[in-house]
């Protein structure tokens, strides 16, 4: 069954898909870039630090090497003693944790950014079946990634040997230098290995954070179904959107029709336009639309302005005219002043808002 999923998804994850995947921590990131960037700052500290680290850790050193008789051996002074070199070599070794911290961060962030999310963390059932962990270990993954650690291994041994070993010829000769000439001798050994490690896991850390983007892209890839249906979630069902639609018009119909018994006059053609005009003489430039319909709609103007005495004014040219010019609420075009002015003008004198002559 999960082949049979994994088959059908043949589309290209969404950015909505990827999006909602990182707010759940599903990111594509490689624990190769993590490793490097730790060693990287190994590496940087070994040769910036380890001349204080090393000066460090050879003071406290002497202090049993020269006079080991003057330390007390009763319980009291030995917990003291030491308390005081644990804490010593904390202060000493904390800029090398804290610049470990730092770049751990720093490769997470460079590989996906700043990503703060707690579902990794939460308990899940599944996450505890017996089945789904069998599955998950002898998962194709969990191969690749068994087979790539053992590669990474030996190549990475094979590599920091080579480099080391120039530097393991007189080793034999190391118990009979100086404490401090030893100490330099084993971090040049240090950074010998270090360095070795460091360029094999830049090639293997670039090749990893590849192949860890490919893997990431597959596993969210979809199906076509969940592309339609997030599309659909996006701009919404068809049928739904077309109830809305329907709704709206019906509300937008509903106060047309309380307006018509404002409107001064009814234009129609007689049957299949009606335009209603609104005109206050002193307070509008020109007569607005406050109502228009086509066919059925048109026929309920007509028979609200016919109940509410409203003049109805038969003008097929128009009417016509009108309705494919003037929206709702808008004045009419200039280009149809002297028409209108001429009907709307007619009526005011019938009602004797304006002098007959």
């Amino acid at each position: 069954m999960a082949e049979e999923d994994d088959a059908s998804k043949t589309e290209e994850p969404t950015d909505k898909k990827l999006n909602d995947g990182r707010a759940k921590g599903n990111v594509a990131q490689s624990q190769e870039v993590k490793s490097w960037a730790i060693l990287l700052g190994g590496l940087a500290t070994l040769i910036f630090l380890s001349p204080y680290m090393a000066d460090g850790v050879g003071k406290i050193g002497w202090r049993f090497i020269e006079r080991p008789d003057a330390i007390p051996l009763d319980f009291e002074h030995l917990r003291i003693v030491t308390l005081e070199t644990l804490t010593d070599l904390g202060l000493i070794l904390a800029p090398y944790f804290v610049m470990m911290m730092i770049l751990a961060v720093a490769a997470n962030v460079g590989q996906f950014g700043f990503l703060f999310s707690t579902q990794k963390i939460k308990p899940e059932l599944s996450k505890i079946s017996i089945l789904k962990g069998f599955k998950r270990m002898f998962s194709m993954r969990s191969t690749v990634e068994f087979l790539k650690g053992i590669v990474k291994l030996c190549v990475v041994t094979t590599v920091s040997l080579g480099a080391a070993l120039p530097l393991l010829v007189d080793l034999q000769l190391i118990p009979q230098v100086a404490l401090p000439h030893t100490l330099d001798r084993i971090q040049l050994l240090a950074i010998a290995l270090v360095t070795g490690t460091v360029g094999v896991m830049t090639v293997l850390a670039f090749l990893d954070f590849i192949y860890q983007k490919k893997t990431h892209i597959k596993q969210m890839r979809m199906t076509k179904q969940e592309v339609k249906d997030e599309h659909k979630q996006q701009e919404g069902d068809p049928q739904v959107k077309a109830r809305i639609r329907k709704v709206r018009a019906e509300r937008h119909q509903q106060r047309m029709m309380q307006a018509v018994p404002d409107a001064d006059v009814v234009i129609t053609n007689p049957t299949h336009f009606a335009i209603a005009l609104k005109y206050e003489l002193g307070e509008m430039d020109a007569p607005i639309c406050i109502a228009k319909g086509v066919d059925h709609l048109a026929l309920r103007i007509r028979g609200v302005a016919e109940e509410h005495n409203v003049p109805i004014v038969e003008n097929p040219p128009l009417a016509r005219a009108l309705y494919d010019t003037v929206d709702l609420d808008q004045e009419i075009p200039p280009e149809h002043f002297t028409a209108v002015a001429e009907i709307i003008g007619y009526i005011m004198r019938q009602r004797g808002d304006l002098p007959l002559h």
